[in-house]
Order: structure tokens, then C-alpha cells, then sequence
């Protein structure tokens, strides 16, 4: 089975500064790829936007999904829709269109180009749960890749049964293969004795 494991510890990135409050990329495709040349297939980020009101950057010709994380906001689309989101609730979006946000919070953040199709979904595990579930590619696409980000609290991850990953708040597991009939299983563990969250994103490109 083809495919590649990534854990991506949060004190390994960058976090830089953008009109509205900061950013820190947690994943890109390709690997070389620059997100300010705007030449990647798929990005992931986490955010926080520290104004009470900002405009957000343009990026012609990018797909975007964003997901509340924590506070809530409203985002105004010139022209589109509005849409008020309280955590683990997502709004998708264009690049080029001129977007407002008014509140201050922080988000996980999807930008895909037109070559790659992504969606994002939140879990919620409760204390001392196991939930399983698995990855799977699609024929329409060659390559994919799914992440999981941890939240809040931590998580075990248990692929395939053989290979087992600790995530702390703010890590990720990236997988990345080729397309293939077999499903890559996921056991997803909380030990805690509170609820967490985990963010799934899912590429096919």
C-alpha cells in the first residue's frame, strides 16, 4: 500500500504575520511549493485574527475552507454571502473574492487550487472514547492526503493497526499516497478525561 506518514509537531512551524493577525502553515503540496508564490496544490494553516475587523488577503484562483476554532465571527463575502460561525462550524469560499471578518478568533484554514478537490470535518471525541475510521482515494484522482489536527487536549492515532502517533494541541499526522482500492484504517484514541477535537482535512488531487 502506497503511502507516506508525517507527524508535524506545532513547535516545528513558523508562524508569520498577515494583514489581520498571524498565521502558521501546518502542511503544504508539493513540499518545495511556496505559499507566496501560490504555487501549491493544497495548503493548511491555523490562524488567529486579532482585529475586530479585517480584510482578508486576496488569493485569485484558490478554493478556500475555513473552520472556527475557538471565539465566533462573520464573515462577509462583497457580492456572495454572510455567514455568522461559532466553533467547528465552516464556511468555503473563492480566493479572489473580497472578504470581511469581523470578530476575533482563531481558525484552521484549507486553500486548494483548481486541480484539487479537499473538505474539512471536526471530531469530537468525549472523555476515555475510541472512534475508528479510515482513509480512502477516489479513482477520479491519482494522489491524496489527510490530516489530522489536534485541537485541543491530545490523541493517539493508531494506523493500520501497526504504527501509533501521540498528538498534542496544535500537532498533525499527514498522510500522503497514490490512489489504491484498499482503505487506510484509523483508530483515533482520547485517554483524557475531557472531550477533544480533531480537525480531518481530506485532498484528492
Amino acid at each position: 500500500m502506497a503511502y507516506s506518514t508525517q507527524l508535524i509537531k506545532s513547535a516545528e512551524r513558523d508562524t508569520t504575520n498577515w494583514s489581520g493577525g498571524s498565521t502558521s502553515q501546518i502542511a503544504i503540496h508539493p513540499q518545495h511549493a511556496e505559499y507566496g508564490k501560490r504555487n501549491f496544490t493544497w495548503r493548511l494553516s491555523s490562524a488567529k485574527v486579532e482585529l475586530a475587523e479585517s480584510t482578508f488577503t486576496p488569493l485569485p484562483g484558490i478554493h478556500r475552507v475555513l473552520m472556527v476554532t475557538d471565539g465566533e465571527v462573520t464573515l462577509k463575502h462583497q457580492g456572495h454571502h454572510s455567514i455568522s460561525l461559532k466553533p467547528f462550524a465552516q464556511d468555503r469560499f473563492y480566493g479572489d473574492w473580497t472578504t470581511k471578518s469581523i470578530g476575533k478568533v482563531s481558525d484552521f484554514n484549507l486553500m486548494l487550487a483548481d486541480n484539487c478537490k479537499g473538505e474539512l470535518s471536526a471530531i469530537a471525541l468525549v472523555e476515555k472514547t475510541r472512534i475508528e475510521t479510515a482513509v480512502l482515494s477516489s479513482r477520479d484522482c491519482s494522489q491524496f492526503s489527510s490530516a489530522f489536527y489536534c485541537v485541543d487536549g491530545s490523541v493517539q492515532l493508531v494506523v493500520n493497526q501497526e504504527n501509533s502517533y501521540e498528538l498534542h494541541e496544535g500537532d498533525a499526522l499527514l498522510l500522503t499516497g497514490e490512489q489504491q482500492d484498499e482503505a487506510i484504517t484509523l483508530e483515533i484514541n482520547n485517554f483524557e478525561d475531557k472531550t477533544v477535537h480533531v480537525i480531518r482535512a481530506d485532498m484528492l488531487f
